[in-house]
């Protein structure tokens, strides 16, 4: 039965901040009188009696016998016939606040409704959202078709068994040498950019989208073997509070490069309401979860920007009133944020995985703000956007001593065949799911058998060396270069190579993973092998006399 107004006693037109809103009875619920806040929120007061007075914004009210619950979505139909969704947020007694995920403006006293549904916020999904453009509240802005869902999700997404998840072991190729040989990431895994403002972190975003794919390799091969055809790739990307230029640069981008029919693209704006960012990576994510556990897909989410849905959540909870932490974000933003981050991975027995690449901006270059530091703390590792290497027009400026991924890690001193044969080994001895712990710790997304056998050697190499060679070039600003010795000068050397040569490529210069380590061994020749104390001396008979063309 649909929200019908009933007569209630006249109320003045304003009470401070708020606006009133007619008594009305949708279904089982009682009568209620609201107000609307100007700041986005709806104030209801649940009564079976005309209200009595006003006590500091808030009506005071017989309490009803049923009331609305928390998280309950309701719909706000106003006197033009338009509808909004909003969510409880809070219940006190006869008082519940809503937020309204379309902002209140433009809602009348005279002619408004409000309809209790009894659900919480659940998305459509379907597979035809491929391809198409969203609103943050998952609306199609697009003038497409409408999308016939073939099923409706709860927005906060189901809880995962942790014994059920997979652990990610096949590395993502993003074309990008800095991040496929020193933080090389995993199918499944979750990590950042670290950026900040006037930074190409969009640039390198839509890079990753154009080149990213799996890579194995074959036996006894150095080829590149992708998973599957293009059609089991898809992209979920989700902007909030962008400005309408960066929204169009990811739009036209995907389109310019054919790949559009494979991405789903939420766009909520710098002007459109502040309350709907809350909301718009969950529904992106729930879109992304559809499409990998149920229809198989391998699906990359980017989600920008993360300091304006923290900003968001900053704002809601001040409208809230509630007790502001650090810098005035509320005290919960770690376990908000964990709630987006940790639905990436992959699940058991299901073939698909959601790889999530969050970027955020840093305000001021501060790395100790509390949006990257809670961020760092969920999520495994980072890519770290450097100002100082934009500023020398080296693209992408990525600084690999600050950046970090924690699943790329491969132990050297284990080869693929030494952990098998443990594996063996201690299968007999314990149970089953001790050895997939402990055999999944000893595995990682590089090395023999995923990329190549000398990929963990010479990203250990690659660090020390432009680690030392930072380290030189601080003590030549001091003693100047006369005074250094020759293998300082070799450091010097490699530091300028590297930055130019390896750091920097064309935003569509793609280099697969092996083209990657050939290069990264020809800056490694600068220095005589005794220098090279990080790689076995196996692995340099192999490569390091080789020519890089091979």
């Amino acid at each position: 039965m649909g929200a019908m107004v009933l007569p209630c006693d006249p109320m003045p037109k304003t009470f401070g901040r708020y606006l009133p809103i007619p008594c009305t009875r949708s279904g089982t619920y009682p009568w209620h009188t609201g107000f609307v806040r100007l700041d986005g929120l709806i104030d209801l007061v649940m009564s079976t009696e005309p209200f009595l007075e006003l006590l500091d914004h808030w009506l005071s009210l017989t309490k009803s016998k049923w009331g609305p619950k928390y998280q309950e979505i309701v719909n706000i139909r106003l006197g033009d016939g338009t509808t909004r969704r909003g969510q409880v947020l809070e219940v006190d007694g006869e008082k519940a606040v809503v937020q309204v995920f379309e902002g209140t403006s433009g809602i009348d006293n005279k002619y408004t409704t409000v309809q209790f549904t009894g659900e919480v916020l659940k998305t459509p999904v379907s597979l035809d959202m491929l391809g198409r453009i969203f609103n943050g509240s998952g609306k199609p802005i697009d003038n497409g078709p409408p999308i016939l869902p073939e099923a409706y999700l709860d927005i906060s997404g189901s809880s995962i068994n942790p014994s059920e998840r997979t652990y990610p072991e096949e590395m993502i190729q993003t074309g990008i040498s800095t991040i496929d040989v020193m933080n090389s990431i995993a199918r499944g895994q979750k990590i950042p950019l670290f950026s900040a403002a006037g930074l190409p972190h969009n640039e390198i975003a839509a890079q990753i989208c154009r080149q990213a794919g799996l890579v194995k390799r074959l036996e006894k091969s150095e080829s590149l073997l992708e998973d599957g055809a293009e059609d089991n790739f898809a992209i979920v990307f989700a902007a909030m509070g962008v400005n309408m230029e960066t929204a169009q640069f990811f739009k036209r981008d995907f389109e310019e490069n054919g790949s559009m029919e494979r991405v789903t693209l939420f766009l909520n704006l710098a002007n459109d309401p502040t309350i709907e960012r809350i909301i718009t990576p969950r529904i992106a994510l729930t879109t992304a979860e559809y499409l990998a556990y149920e229809c198989g897909k391998h699906v990359l989410v980017i989600l920008t920007d993360m300091s304006s849905y923290a900003d968001a959540l900053r704002e809601v909870s001040a409208a809230r009133e509630e007790v502001p932490g650090r810098r005035g974000y509320p005290g919960y933003m770690y376990t908000d944020l964990a709630t987006i981050y940790e639905r990436a991975g992959r699940i058991e027995g299901r073939k698909g995985s959601i790889t999530q690449i969050p970027i955020l901006t840093m305000p001021n270059d501060d790395i100790t703000h509390p949006t990257p530091d809670l961020t760092g703390y969920i999520t495994e590792g980072q890519i770290y956007i450097d100002r100082q290497l934009h500023n020398r027009q080296i693209y992408p400026p990525i600084n690999v001593l600050p950046s970090l991924s924690r699943l790329m890690k491969c132990a050297s001193n284990h080869s693929s065949s030494m952990v098998v044969a443990w594996k063996n080994h201690v299968e007999s001895l314990t149970t089953p799911q001790f050895v997939k712990d402990t055999y999944s710790s000893l595995m990682s997304a590089i090395g023999e058998g995923m990329t190549r056998r000398d990929h963990a050697d010479v990203s250990n190499q690659l660090y020390a060396n432009y680690a030392i060679g930072k380290d030189v070039q601080a003590m030549k600003a001091v003693v100047g270069e006369e005074a250094l010795s020759s293998e300082d000068l070799l450091y010097l050397e490699f530091l300028d190579k590297f930055e130019r040569k390896f750091v920097a490529q064309g935003a569509y210069d793609t280099r697969n993973i092996f083209q990657s380590l050939d290069l990264a061994w020809t800056l490694l020749r600068i220095f005589p092998r005794e220098l090279l104390h990080r790689i076995p001396a196996k692995t340099l008979d192999q490569y390091y006399s080789r020519d890089a063309s091979n």
